[in-house]
């Protein structure tokens, strides 16, 4: 009998549908854009894995609420947030949850007006802006600043909330910021924890990972580093990770800014024949002249 009720219509092929849909490509980007981060990857991963299920599932009439989408990324600074949110917006897109696949970032000063009558329309033209994509909103706390009654940030809470649940199949929201601040904006905005469904945490990175970062934003910029040098910034990274402003990748990226200034004088300075292997590559030099080595070690 169980064999009679099977039909070849009641299945779909899973691969194709994967194939289809480009998915493996962007979570193969998301790889090759972002080192380490595996805890976030694989929470991407599930999510996409439960979209194509949902999205088959839909192919069989199997109706169900779609899955509630928006999302918060925690974190500190540098470690990728802003990216993975991008391929997030690209998946949404493949697997035909967005129309337009686009991210919108934004801040509170994008949000919320100075003076009575603005915010409001300043938070719809955003959202209209986001709409058919993702709406990846930084540092999501300073949207209200309680200590001020005078705020308008409530109101363009009030907004959201309203587009969160009601416009749910047109937008995703990601709110995203340092974790102990978005654990107290969700304490104080139940309504906003009750519509995220998707939490995802960014670990820091590891001084291993920095350096791997480090030589993978050259390499994309034909830069390299000779071995001494790349034993200096490995250096570089221990001590700076010490400082309390350091912004993992962020920080990388700007100390790497730096060497090649300093490379860059040093080939001035110097004068004369130059290789392209001398262009190329960063020395010591061009790291251990930063300030950073000045400043005592902490433990």
């Amino acid at each position: 009998m169980t064999d009679e009720l099977y039909r070849v219509e009641d299945t779909v092929d899973f691969d194709q549908a994967l194939n289809e849909s480009h998915v493996l490509e962007i979570l193969a980007q998301l790889d090759q854009d972002l080192v380490g981060l595996y805890p976030v990857k694989t929470r991407i991963r599930e999510i996409a894995a439960l979209l194509l299920v949902d999205q088959l599932r839909r192919r069989l009439n199997l109706s169900a609420e779609p899955p509630s989408l928006h999302m918060s990324f925690t974190g500190n600074p540098g470690t990728g947030k802003t990216t993975v949110a991008m391929r997030m917006a690209e998946i949404l897109h493949r697997l035909g949850y967005s129309r337009k696949g686009h991210l919108v970032a934004v801040t509170r000063d994008d949000l919320v007006g100075q003076y009575i009558g603005h915010t409001a329309p300043k938070t719809k033209e955003v959202l209209k802006r986001a709409m058919g994509g993702v709406l990846f909103i930084d540092e999501a706390y300073y949207l209200y600043r309680q200590e001020n009654e005078r705020d308008y940030g409530q109101e363009t809470i009030e907004i959201l909330l309203q587009v969160m649940e009601n416009q749910r199949d047109d937008l995703v929201v990601i709110l995203a910021g340092y974790k102990d601040r978005m654990e107290q904006f969700f304490k104080s905005n139940p309504g906003i924890r009750s519509r995220i469904a998707h939490h995802v945490d960014f670990p820091d990175y590891g001084e291993d990972e920095l350096l791997a970062i480090g030589e993978l934003m050259l390499a994309q910029q034909h830069y390299e580093l000779s071995a001494e040098a790349k034993d200096a910034l490995g250096q570089y990274i221990a001590r700076r990770r010490q400082q309390p402003d350091f912004a993992n990748a962020r920080s990388i990226r700007n100390a790497l800014d730096r060497a090649r200034l300093r490379q860059a004088n040093r080939l001035f300075a110097k004068g004369g024949q130059v290789s392209r292997k001398e262009l190329m590559t960063l020395e010591p030099e061009d790291f251990f002249t930063s300030r950073v080595f000045q400043m005592p070690m902490t433990h």
